[in-house]
């Protein structure tokens, strides 16, 4: 007996599918060409400034402040030099002070003015012979190590050498405890 159910032999047809193009589905694929293309034009800066961060190898670079002879024996004086790793945006921050202290001859010690506290720049007193720090009340003997106040070491001290009566330092990023001077 045969039914009148005209859906009774679509049960076991296999649809039909197009696979022509329509305007919808190239809209679709317009649009998300487009979004990867703008995702891909902000990702990969982004990507790159985190990737050069890691491969980037910050090695110290030695640096000269001046003449041995503008820093006289037995005495603390202040230095300044530009910072090896300086971008267009620092101005007049890539300028870092440091103190040199001339034991005798070609005898030096160059120190970090940062506080090895918080970073705060420390002053040279030579009537006490301390370097003091006016944030928190650090103090350091002239040797730099560590005299009172809440500084857990001393101050950071820059690797130096004296070339063709140049005193040169060793300078990279700022001195840490990670990364000392």
């Amino acid at each position: 007996m045969a039914s009148d159910d005209p859906h009774e032999d679509s049960a076991h047809e296999m649809p039909k599918y197009d696979y022509s193009a329509t305007r919808r589905d190239f809209m679709l694929k317009l649009g998300i060409g487009i979004n990867a293309i703008a995702g891909a034009l902000v990702g990969i800066p982004i990507i790159g400034f985190f990737v050069s961060s890691i491969v980037k190898a910050n090695q110290p670079t030695w640096v000269s402040l001046g003449s041995i002879d503008q820093f006289p024996e037995n005495a603390t004086r202040m230095a300044v030099f530009l910072n090896p790793y300086r971008t267009q945006a620092d101005g007049a921050t890539a300028n870092v002070p440091c103190w040199v202290k001339r034991e005798n001859g070609e005898n030096f010690t160059v120190f970090a003015i940062n506080c090895a506290h918080l970073g705060c720049p420390v002053r040279w007193f030579e009537q006490s012979k301390l370097f003091l720090c006016p944030c928190h009340g650090g103090a350091y003997y002239e040797d730099g190590s560590r005299a009172a106040g809440p500084p857990p070491r001393g101050l950071f001290v820059y690797e130096n050498k004296v070339e063709k009566g140049e005193l040169n330092i060793k300078a990279g990023l700022l001195p840490t405890l990670a990364n000392p001077a």
